[in-house]
């Protein structure tokens, strides 16, 4: 299917379902057929969405308020191991490991840090973290999904004049830094209060994060045009 076509069917499930908000999930995979590892010949491609109402991912109060995370002792994959910028399930497998630890150890979510040691991604989230007025943020090299919602928010600092440096963020940057949050199609702009247990800046929702949620939900809920 090409992308117009995909587009038409996701806006007609969601007036189907009766959805005013919603999470929309499209599914391309490999359906019934040659058993085996390469099937890209003799096995047909599905297609499937849904949509579904599922409030806030990470708890209601968390975009207020911030959520408890932990580094997780699963890394993320090498770059010769999982095609990481991809939106690949399979990929969500290593997701599954770092939020199932997080939440058993009794934090909201998980960091996963990358082959070299340094921060790549939460378990479903890319990752922001402010120091000193300056935003930093992984890149491509620390095996991250490279997000839409990412995407957006960097526009929005863009827009606000915030700097951003795009380079390898040091675990310890998260126990320094005066504000984290999170970003993500679920997760949308959430801020992270602890690491570890340790307190970010004031234990609280940034005026960076502040700022920067105020314009995306704007923009969302169809308060504002997006100009991007």
């Amino acid at each position: 299917y090409d992308v117009e076509t995909l587009d038409t069917a996701i806006v007609e499930t969601v007036k189907k379902n009766g959805h005013e908000s919603c999470y929309i999930r499209p599914i391309i995979f490999r359906g019934a057929g040659a058993l085996g590892l390469e099937g890209r010949e003799r096995t047909k491609t599905e297609t499937v969405i849904f949509t579904m109402e599922w409030g806030r991912y990470l708890g209601a109060e968390a975009i207020e308020n911030g959520v408890d995370v932990q580094i997780s002792s699963f890394r993320r994959m090498a770059p010769d191991t999982h095609m990481s910028l991809v939106k690949a399930g399979g990929n969500y497998v290593n997701s599954q490991f770092v939020s199932m630890e997080a939440h058993d150890n009794g934090f909201q979510e998980g960091i996963a840090l990358d082959v070299n040691g340094y921060v790549s991604e939460g378990a479903g989230e890319n990752i922001f973290v402010v120091l000193n007025g300056v935003v930093y943020t992984p890149g491509a090299w620390s095996s991250i999904l490279m997000g839409i919602t990412r995407d957006s928010v960097l526009k929005l600092l863009e827009d606000q004049g915030v700097e951003v440096r795009y380079q390898p963020v040091a675990r310890e940057m998260l126990y320094m830094a005066d504000e984290i949050f999170f970003t993500g199609t679920a997760a949308e702009v959430t801020p992270v209060r602890a690491v570890d247990r340790i307190e970010v800046g004031a234990g609280k929702r940034g005026p960076i994060t502040e700022a920067v949620q105020a314009e995306f939900f704007a923009i969302t809920a169809g308060e504002k045009p997006d100009k991007h």
